[in-house]
């Protein structure tokens, strides 16, 4: 496998595109922004003009897509993945969408002699840049191990975790988990700075005790800045809610802390900061507490 049709480059897809030209792979690239795929181009990759050229000779093909119908259109459109890539590709996909939609596509992507696997990714934009995400992958495990070279060029944790759809379902857990987290890292400086406590202090060694987290780590010295510049936009993560939600209910499971986090996160995107980084719930919990 050298060479990758990579769709979807943005703030994500840019970066993992570049890692895998730095890791020797013969990279063509498609977005619809057309400064992106300059930007691949630049970096030693080749530039496509549709999702039909970046795919042709392709023997992987990654999409990085913000939703469930951009991933359904590209992949299973008339001038998508499904219906221009040759017998054989291995076909991966990044983007963060519904559990069913992703086993629709793999039940589709087999009809057609196409290996699918869903391999939604967390880390962020740095994660991205460094080359350490961690990937959590859905689909057959020889599909899985045909995929390996690509994954490394990408990931540090790389963990197949069951059948096709398995690897949204973890990611869907993933979101929960962050915004949950978020939320409270936003309350807790807050409160921290309503009784005058050195903030800065107050992070460097709560993250060393038990309440420690990446999202100290990565997020917590922005958020005393008021940086909110995204790694991931609120709006993306608003969207996942929604499936992590949906998935709740047709499992029949109650996730009631996770429902007041979506609540809060709808609540940031309806005030007009869904373009923003999530950590900028911290934003909404000022304005809670009067202290905007």
């Amino acid at each position: 496998m050298t060479t990758v049709g990579f769709i979807g480059l943005g703030i994500m897809g840019g970066p993992m595109a570049a890692n895998l030209v730095k890791a020797g792979f013969d990279v063509v690239g498609y977005n619809r922004s057309q400064a992106a795929v300059d930007r691949l181009a630049e970096q030693g990759g080749k530039a496509a003009s549709s999702v039909a050229e970046a795919v042709r000779d392709a023997d992987v093909v990654i999409t990085m897509l913000p939703d469930s119908p951009d991933v359904e259109r590209v992949a299973l459109g008339e001038d998508g993945v499904l219906a221009n890539a040759k017998a054989g590709v291995l076909y991966i996909d990044c983007s963060t969408i519904k559990p069913d939609t992703a086993r629709t596509v793999a039940e589709q992507a087999a009809q057609q002699g196409v290996r699918a696997l869903d391999a939604p990714v967390s880390g962020g934009e740095q994660g991205a840049i460094d080359g350490a995400l961690s990937i959590m992958v859905g689909g057959e495990a020889e599909a899985f191990e045909a995929a390996s070279a690509v994954f490394d060029a990408v990931g540090k944790t790389v963990v197949h975790v069951g059948k096709a759809g398995s690897g949204q379902t973890v990611k869907a857990a993933n979101q929960l988990i962050v915004a949950g987290t978020l939320e409270l890292v936003a309350e807790s400086i807050v409160f921290l700075e309503a009784h005058g406590v050195d903030t800065e202090a107050a992070l460097s060694v709560l993250n060393g005790g038990l309440a420690g987290s990446a999202i100290l780590e990565r997020k917590g010295a922005g958020m005393l800045k008021r940086e909110f510049t995204p790694g991931f936009r609120t709006e993306l993560h608003h969207k996942d809610l929604g499936i992590v939600q949906a998935a709740a209910r047709e499992a029949g499971v109650t996730i009631p802390l996770g429902a007041v986090a979506s609540q809060l996160v709808a609540a940031l995107v309806a005030r007009g900061d869904g373009a923003l980084d999530h950590s900028a719930l911290l934003k909404l919990v000022e304005e809670l507490s009067g202290r905007s």
